[in-house]
Order: C-alpha cells, then sequence, then structure tokens
C-alpha cells in the first residue's frame, strides 16, 4: 500500500497596515495559507474588529466581478513566472475575481479563468472569517508558490485601509512584487 505524501501545515500570517492608512479602529488580520492534495491553495481570513466597525458589501450570488477592491475584500496575488502574476478578489458578498498580469500592473485582458474560487463568508460576534478555495486550475503550475496575501477594509465611516504581508511603496501597492512575501509548498496536479 502506497500512502500519499502528508500535506504540509497551514502557514499562518499577520497581515500588517500601510502606514499612510493606519485606522484608529482596533483591526487585527490573520491569514491561514493551506495547500489540497488536489493541488489547490485554501485560504483562511480572519478580520478582528467590532463589527459596527465594518462596512460590508451585500450579499450577491457567488460570481465573478470587477471593482471588488473598492470595498471589503481580501486578495492573493501568486507569482507566475519572473514577471507575470495572477491576482485573485474575495468579497464578502460571495462576488469573485481572477485576473492575469505580464509585468507590473500589464493586466492580460485576454485571460479566462477555467475555474472559479468557492467562497465562505463568516460573520462573527468579534469582526469575520472569510475562507477562499482556489482550485489547482486558477493556480500556475509550480510546486511552489509565492504570495502576497492582502485585505481592504472599508470602516463604517467610509474610510479604507489597505492590508498586506508587507508594504513596499510609499501608498499602498500590492503589485510590488516584494510583497510577494509568503512560500507555499504544494503538490502539483
Amino acid at each position: 500500500m502506497t500512502l500519499a505524501p502528508a500535506l504540509p501545515a497551514p502557514t499562518i500570517a499577520s497581515l500588517l497596515s500601510h502606514p499612510a492608512t493606519l485606522s484608529a479602529l482596533p483591526f487585527g488580520i490573520k491569514v491561514s495559507a493551506a495547500t489540497a492534495a488536489d493541488g489547490g491553495v485554501t485560504l483562511d481570513y480572519r478580520v478582528t474588529c467590532p463589527p459596527s466597525a465594518l462596512r460590508l458589501p451585500a450579499p450577491q450570488p457567488p460570481s465573478p466581478a470587477d471593482g471588488l477592491w473598492q470595498h471589503t475584500c481580501c486578495e492573493a496575488f501568486v507569482m507566475e513566472n519572473s514577471a507575470g502574476y495572477r491576482e485573485f478578489n474575495f468579497s464578502p458578498s460571495g462576488q469573485w475575481a481572477a485576473y492575469r498580469f505580464t509585468g507590473y500592473r500589464e493586466r492580460d485582458e485576454a485571460f479566462a479563468p477555467t475555474a472559479k474560487p468557492q467562497l465562505i463568508f463568516t460573520p462573527l460576534a468579534d469582526g469575520f472569517e472569510l475562507r477562499a478555495s482556489l482550485p489547482a486550475a486558477l493556480l500556475p503550475p509550480d510546486s511552489t508558490l509565492q504570495l502576497g496575501l492582502t485585505a481592504v477594509i472599508e470602516a463604517a465611516d467610509g474610510s479604507k485601509s489597505y492590508w498586506a504581508l508587507a508594504h513596499y511603496a510609499d501608498q499602498p501597492d500590492f503589485h510590488v512584487r516584494q510583497s510577494f512575501a509568503l512560500t507555499l509548498k504544494r503538490n502539483t496536479p
């Protein structure tokens, strides 16, 4: 009998607010990143704050949508090659977006995702959790992924704070390659 190789333990990381958008509210964001046996990746975002301090988008049918980052939204960036990368947006509304870039902010307009992420949003007494499961078909075929994990948080007053593993620009910019700071080993399909 052959046993399947053990999956690496989930990696848990804390996101940091960009210094230019610090919030006076007591927010905290942790993300757990785990690989699946089929080569997919699951990201669990845990946002801690008083729920009354948040502005969340209204629930929508699960579907792709642009502009999700303009409101509370969790995101992931995945390095694809020496210049390219993919961006995923996950809204508490249930909507999502998947983009491919050939270089810094150079969007591949012809990219059409061949699969869709699965989202589960759970409101909590002290914030919310959002689980995003990315099937292997949405990810580059590499056995090691470089990820940038990020979030945009819209406060009840409409102000926004921008969160990432690391910040490398004077203003929030999640597309900066140095911020793809999490290495995740996975099974390749």
